[in-house]
């Protein structure tokens, strides 16, 4: 699943801050990303000939599913600002003749208004300076009548199993302050999307479950987090130290709320 994207990197505890095409490829065919991508997808409701659009999609994990669903006579946009990422995504797409990338910001999509019939953003509102005007200008690219999914972590509700919760509970406090610019914003999308002027037809929430230590440092950056967490202040040094290496001494359970908002303009 998804993990706090940092914004720097240091060696220390745990693994170091994994390449981000790789972390997303790899999050994404773990069972909970699987399971949630399948979820949304669905609520899509994506048929021949429909205009799909993948607003932030990264290394392109979602376009060929896409454009399975959309046909030959449909089309897929697959829209990110990183050009390693489109560079990554077209390797993937190779072959795909209904499959366009287009390099751009989400605050300026480079699609024509009222020409998308469905929109999905996936984990990509948590990074962004202004949610509210992502999704202004994605209702504006959107037909009417159009879906968009939305898909966003509330990482107020990381949980790291320990006996020492304190210290499991700075680790969520720093991730929450310090880690991830958006942290909270899955609780409230459905809020912004309506102030974005659509109209909000399903909310639902899942929660990803880790328990495997080693996955979970990966994709969560417990390691690379409480360490930095306790040059922060968040918790001392011996006890960021103590509470990593149990982690790995026993049964483990890490878990978050993940959202997601089905609209339509």
């Amino acid at each position: 699943m998804a993990s706090p994207r940092t914004r720097d990197s240091t060696a220390g505890l745990g693994t170091g801050r994994p390449e981000q095409s790789a972390y997303m490829l790899r999050t994404a065919a773990m069972e909970a990303g699987r399971a949630y991508k399948e979820q949304l997808l669905g609520l899509l409701d994506l048929r021949p000939g429909h205009t799909a659009l993948d607003a932030g999609c990264g290394p392109g994990t979602d376009l060929p599913a896409l454009a399975e669903r959309v046909g030959g006579t449909g089309r897929v946009i697959g829209v990110d600002r990183d050009p390693a990422m489109l560079a990554e995504a077209r390797r993937r797409t190779a072959g795909l003749a209904r499959v366009e990338l287009r390099e751009g910001d989400l605050n300026a999509l480079p699609v024509v208004d009222g020409s998308v019939h469905r929109a999905k953003i996936d984990r990509v509102l948590m990074h962004v300076p202004d949610p509210s005007a992502v999704l202004a200008r994605l209702h504006a690219a959107t037909a009417p009548g159009g879906l968009v999914g939305l898909v966003e972590p509330d990482w107020d509700t990381l949980v790291v199993d320990s006996e020492d919760l304190d210290t499991s509970r700075a680790f969520t406090r720093y991730t929450v302050t310090e880690v991830v610019r958006n942290a909270t914003i899955g609780r409230s999308l459905a809020r912004l999307a309506e102030r974005a002027g659509f109209t909000v037809e399903t909310v639902c929430a899942t929660t990803p479950v880790l328990r495997d230590a080693e996955v979970a440092d990966y994709t969560l950056g417990l390691g690379r987090n409480i360490e930095r967490a306790a040059a922060a202040g968040y918790v001392t040094e011996a006890r960021a130290r103590d509470w990593f290496t149990g982690l790995g001494e026993g049964p483990f359970h890490a878990s978050f709320t993940l959202v997601t908002v089905l609209a339509r303009r």
